[in-house]
This record gives structure tokens, sequence and C-alpha cells, in this order.
């Protein structure tokens, strides 16, 4: 995973005065290799001794280590995107319509690349199985992680598996303690601490189901919560009212999911497609 992928997922950890120097370097990751520690300290209204544990929070040394990969992970995403736009900044008021696209796509089209790059296969696999031999499945998001978990519905749906779209909380709490036996209960929630999600994880691993939450904080409550756990990685902008990387950070775990499953019983699942796009595109 990224630096700058990193400092998003650990915004839970954070301490405010923390939390300050990450809104710096989201903003602009660019300044850490203009400024001294002591020049970052001030403009994020802390001290220096905070800047050097918040790059030990991220697992790194210190602040020369945070400057190095903040430097090559730009350098190769300049390469990769060109160098007309500041990859990581934020979209700012000025931005042109063009801009904004621009970074949206590139920070789209990261987060695809880290998410599929840094996961956990092995997972992944174990959760294909699960689901492929599953007697239910029940689905569980709010807010925009409540249409990832309806895509994902959607998909399994058409090919005649047994999964639940779950949109209300109470709803979902009932289903989860009633689950019988094999049952796969996935929680979605790219900050991982939705409180009604994790507790409908929490009830589910009681009742005996197979639980993973998929989510982009690997120390999060639901993460915890979970038996299994498959973690997606976005850089969101604060223009995010409908989580708008994150979202095709998750999207990209759900296409792996259902293609792994599809893979399982592939002339079934094909004849299940046809036979659905038939019936929902009659000649």
């Amino acid at each position: 995973m990224g630096i700058q992928s990193t400092i998003e997922a650990s915004s839970d950890k954070l301490t405010p005065a923390m939390e300050r120097v990450a809104s710096v370097i989201r903003h602009n990751p660019g300044v850490v290799l203009d400024m001294t520690i002591s020049d970052l300290a001030a403009a994020c209204l802390t001290s220096v001794a905070t800047v050097v544990r918040f790059c030990r929070m991220l697992g790194l040394s210190g602040y020369a280590q945070l400057r190095m990969s903040l430097a090559t992970e730009l350098g190769r995403e300049a390469a990769q995107f060109g160098g007309g736009i500041t990859l990581g900044a934020e979209i700012a008021r000025s931005d042109t319509l063009q801009e904004m696209a621009s970074k949206l796509a590139s920070l789209e089209m990261l987060a695809i690349e880290e998410t599929v790059t840094s996961l956990d296969f092995d997972a992944l696999g174990r959760v294909v199985t699960a689901l492929d031999s599953a007697n239910r499945i029940l689905l569980f998001g709010i807010g925009a992680s409540h249409f990832v978990a309806q895509d994902l519905h959607h998909k399994l749906f058409r090919i005649g598996r047994n999964a639940f779209l779950l949109a209300d909380s109470h709803e979902a709490w009932s289903a989860a303690l009633l689950s019988p036996a094999g049952t796969v209960a996935l929680g979605f929630s790219h900050s991982g601490s939705t409180a009604d999600t994790v507790r409908y994880i929490e009830i589910a691993r009681e009742a005996g189901a197979l639980t993973v939450a998929v989510t982009g904080s690997p120390g999060s409550p639901l993460a915890e919560a979970a038996q299994e756990r498959l973690i997606s990685h976005a850089r969101e902008s604060r223009l995010r009212a409908g989580a708008m990387v994150s979202r095709i950070a998750q999207l990209t775990i759900v296409d792996c999911l259902f293609l792994g499953v599809a893979r399982q019983s592939y002339d079934e699942t094909v004849n299940a497609l046809l036979k659905t796009r038939d019936v929902t595109h009659p000649r």
C-alpha cells in the first residue's frame, strides 16, 4: 500500500494534532518534499515530536523516510499519469472541470491498482469457497456502502445464489441472529467504524455464520469483529459526500468475489447469465 493510502487508512488512529499533520499532507503531499520537519510542525500548529510520532504510527522510522516514501510515490505516479496535475492534492475550488475529472480518474485508477496489489488472496480464496457453498448469503452496508452491497447482491442473485440484501439495521441483526448453518455474512464499511454494521457482524459471528469485513481500515472495529477481512485502499477527497474513490475500491473487491464464485461453476454461471439476459431483454 502506498504511503498516501496508509495515511488515509490510519485516520481513525490519529490524535487531533496528528490529524492536522495528515490534513496538510492530504491537501498537498508535495509540501513534505519542500519543508523541513520544523517547517511542517509549524504549519500544522504542532511540535516536531508530534510529526515524528505521526511518522512512526505509519510504520516509518522518521521524517526522512516519510519524505523519501512520498518522493518515490509522487514520482512514480507522475510518470504513470503525467505531470500535469498534482495527484495527491485535494480537489480545489480553483480546479477546472477537466482538472477535477483528471484527478478523480487518476485516484480511482490508483485505488483499483493498490487494492488489487495488496489484496490478501488467501483470504479472498477462502471467502469465495465459502460463498460458493453457502446456504445463505447476507449482505449489509449503510449509506454508500449499501450500494456496494447491492452490487454484489445483484451479481450473485443473477447466477442463482441465495443472497439477501438487508436495508434496515434491525432487519440485518435479526437475519444475522437467525443464521442457519452454512451462512456467510458480509459487512461493508470503508471506515470500518459504522456502529450498525459492526453490530451486525458481531451478531452473525456469535450465531455461527462465517463473517467477512470489506473495509478500508484493517485495524477498525469491523475488521476486528469479522473472521475474514478484505481490505480496500483509497484516497478520498474532502468532497466525498457519496464516497467516490472508496466506492470504486470496494467495487473492485466485489467484482473479484463475483468472478471467483462464477469461476467455480463456469458453465452454469454463463448459462444463468444468458438466461437472465434473455428474459430481461426479449427479442
